[in-house]
């Protein structure tokens, strides 16, 4: 049913994108199943791990739905809720832009976390922060490790609009998200300063200080501003091959 993926794209995107196009053609239909992680595994020539990023961003995008014991369902589609025609004309206009939008969503759930978040929840953003710091140490970009801990804020909000709305934006501003992160990657200062913030704001949450836990959120964002605006030619350059795309998502 499906070819094989190979090249420089990250597999995991691939596979998604291969998987989101059977469901946007139809040729997945509302209520399929998809094929087993076994078959899936085969037929695209990926690991088991590649094959669980792939459906979990599918899930995340709202096209998929795992049911216990019963595999994994497509879900009726949705009018998309926002409308992010990219008029910035170049990358960092966009990403600046993405910086921008994420600033008031994310510090108050933030905000919201703080004063909701169950024990289980804070153990989830612990879990969140130390697979960002596991996936750095072994020189990941860590994309995905950022996005699961501020998706972990948004649940613990108990918010579904919330939840739904950070999902959302994570998965179609992921592009963006990987400009951020690849050039906080250039330097340690950098790293090592992202790493703080967002022990900050898990710190703020977890003392149930929920007005410096939106501060120390919008914060953050306000030094990703600050750290792309210091980025040099070279690296601005380059940028557009780190795939940013206000257009599209999984």
């Amino acid at each position: 049913m499906f070819s094989k993926v190979s090249g420089p794209v990250r597999l995991a995107d691939q596979v998604a994108a291969v998987l989101a196009d059977e469901i946007e053609s139809g040729r997945l239909a509302v209520g399929d199943k998809l094929p087993t992680e076994v078959e899936l595994v085969k037929q695209l020539g990926v690991s088991r791990t590649v094959v669980r990023e792939a459906v979990s961003r599918l899930r995340n995008a709202g096209l998929v739905e795992p049911r216990q014991g019963r595999g994994v369902f497509v879900l009726p589609r949705r009018t998309r809720p926002l409308d992010l025609e990219a008029e910035a004309a170049d990358t960092k206009a966009k990403v600046l832009q993405i910086v921008e939008v994420r600033r008031p969503i994310e510090g108050e759930a933030a905000y919201l976390a703080a004063t909701r978040a169950t024990p289980d929840d804070l153990a989830r953003m612990r879990r969140a922060l130390d697979a960002i710091d596991a996936a750095v140490a072994v020189g990941g970009d860590g994309v995905d490790e950022d996005l699961a801990f501020h998706q972990s804020i948004a649940e613990s909000t108990g918010n579904a609009v919330m939840v739904s709305t950070v999902r959302y934006l994570g998965e179609v501003l992921r592009g963006g998200i990987r400009v951020t992160r690849a050039n906080e990657a250039r330097r340690e200062d950098f790293i090592e300063a992202v790493r703080q913030e967002h022990h900050a704001i898990f710190a703020a949450v977890e003392a149930r200080d929920a007005e410096a836990a939106r501060a120390a959120a919008r914060l953050h964002l306000k030094h990703a501003a600050l750290r792309l605006q210091d980025a040099d030619d070279m690296f601005w350059s380059d940028s557009p091959d780190l795939d940013v795309d206000l257009d599209t998502a999984p």
